[in-house]
C-alpha cells in the first residue's frame, strides 16, 4: 500500500516521467502560441526528487524567483508550480509587452499578470496531460504569483504536502524561439491517493 512518494517503484516513477515529458510537449505548443513564434523544447529533465534538490536546481535557496501557483481538485488533486528566475520573466514579458515604457527593473502589474497567464497556461498543459492519458475529470483553481526567494516559495508545497513525504516531480525544461530561451522548471505534487488512481488508471496497480 503507497503512503508516500518514497515508496514508488522505479516503473512508476515512468510513468510520472513519461506524463511530464507529454505535458512539456504540450507547453511548447502553449508557450509557441503566446509569443507567436516556433518554439522548440529540449528533451525535459524530469525528476522525483527531494524539496532541498529541488530549492538547489532553482539556484539556491536565496535567489529571487517568480513563482506560479496552480491548485487541481476533482478526480485528481494536488498543486503545480511554475518557478522562473526573474531575468527570463523580465526577458519574456519585455517581448510580450513592449510599450510599457522604462519599469526601473522591476516587474509592473502589468507584467505579472501576463506572467500569471503564461504560468497558468503552461500549467494547464500538464494538467491536460494526466487528464488525456487517464480520463480522469481535473479542475484548476486561479493562479497565483508571487515573487520571493526560491526558499520561501517551496515553503508552499512542503507546508501543504510535507506531512505524504518530502518527494515532487520536478521538471526542468528549455524553450528556444528563434530569438530568445527560456528556461522553466515545473514542481507537480500529487495527493497519494490521486497518485493511486492515475497508476490504476494506466494499468499499474499499488
Amino acid at each position: 500500500m503507497l503512503t508516500n512518494y518514497d515508496e514508488l517503484n522505479d516503473v512508476q516513477i515512468d510513468v510520472l516521467r513519461e506524463i511530464g515529458n507529454i505535458g512539456a510537449g504540450n507547453a511548447a505548443t502553449a508557450l509557441s502560441t503566446i509569443l507567436d513564434e516556433r518554439v522548440e523544447i529540449s528533451l525535459p529533465r524530469v525528476r522525483i526528487t527531494d524539496f532541498d534538490t529541488a530549492v538547489n536546481a532553482l539556484g539556491g535557496a536565496e535567489t529571487m524567483t517568480v513563482g506560479v501557483l496552480v491548485n487541481f481538485s476533482g478526480e485528481a488533486n494536488g498543486m503545480i508550480m511554475f518557478l522562473l528566475n526573474m531575468e527570463d520573466a523580465k526577458a519574456i514579458m519585455s517581448i510580450l509587452i513592449q510599450d510599457e515604457g522604462e519599469d526601473n527593473g522591476q516587474l509592473s502589474e502589468l507584467k505579472l499578470s501576463a506572467i500569471k497567464e503564461i504560468g497558468n497556461i503552461l500549467g494547464s498543459s500538464y494538467i491536460n496531460s494526466i487528464s488525456t492519458l487517464t480520463g480522469l475529470t481535473i479542475n484548476i483553481s486561479i493562479p497565483y504569483i508571487a515573487i520571493d526567494m526560491a526558499g520561501a516559495l517551496m515553503s508552499v508545497p512542503i507546508i501543504e504536502f510535507g506531512s505524504v513525504g518530502d518527494k515532487v516531480m520536478f521538471i526542468e525544461e528549455c524553450f528556444s524561439a528563434e530569438e530568445n530561451n527560456l528556461t522553466s522548471n515545473i514542481i507537480m505534487f500529487a495527493e497519494i491517493e490521486t497518485l493511486k488512481i492515475i497508476m490504476e488508471r494506466l494499468g499499474l496497480g499499488i
